[in-house]
């Protein structure tokens, strides 16, 4: 049984946001099947439960970053599709995330994803591979850079502890 930690209420209502994001809509049927779906997640999650603390002012810092994003991002995208001329260069790309940060991972997809401009296509859980499409390849060293620093504060935000049957300084 789950119990309701401060740690699974942020993920579940995380998920939850992002399962109504991806439908386009919040509803009471997408919330109560969004709840559904995350609380599932979280029941049959593989391996050691997840250990630390939700941390508020580095995870409001990861939400205003989103946010920004959302909002530079969308601009661009409307810029981009009234203007005359096709300014794109689509491309994929793969961005490596630091060890560390690959417990954030579906974090980090939905941050990346919920932005226009910028989409995950696929990853790579064994490598901490995100592979982005994104609309702009000129953009690509700062959309790097920048997937990298949303990585840095999701770890900030949801700090992982050593498990307790880990080696001595040893993280999951």
């Amino acid at each position: 049984m789950l119990r309701p930690t401060l740690r699974r209420v942020v993920l579940i209502a995380s998920l939850t946001a992002a399962w109504c994001a991806l439908w386009g809509e919040v509803s009471l049927a997408n919330l109560a099947s969004g709840f559904a779906v995350a609380v599932a997640i979280l029941a049959l999650r593989v391996g050691p439960p997840a250990t630390g603390r939700v941390r508020l002012v580095p995870l409001a810092r990861f939400s205003a970053r989103v946010a920004v994003d959302l909002l530079v991002s969308t601009a661009s995208v409307a810029r981009e599709i009234l203007t005359p001329t096709d300014h794109t260069d689509e491309s994929v790309i793969a961005v490596r995330v630091p060890t560390d940060t690959r417990t954030h991972l579906l974090m980090l997809v939905l941050a990346v994803t919920v932005t226009p401009g910028t989409a995950v296509v696929d990853t790579d859980p064994d490598t901490g591979t995100l592979y982005l499409h994104l609309l702009h390849h000129d953009r690509r060293d700062a959309t790097e850079a920048h997937v990298r620093r949303l990585a840095e504060l999701a770890c900030q935000a949801l700090p992982e502890r050593a498990h307790p049957t880990a080696a001595p300084g040893a993280t999951r």
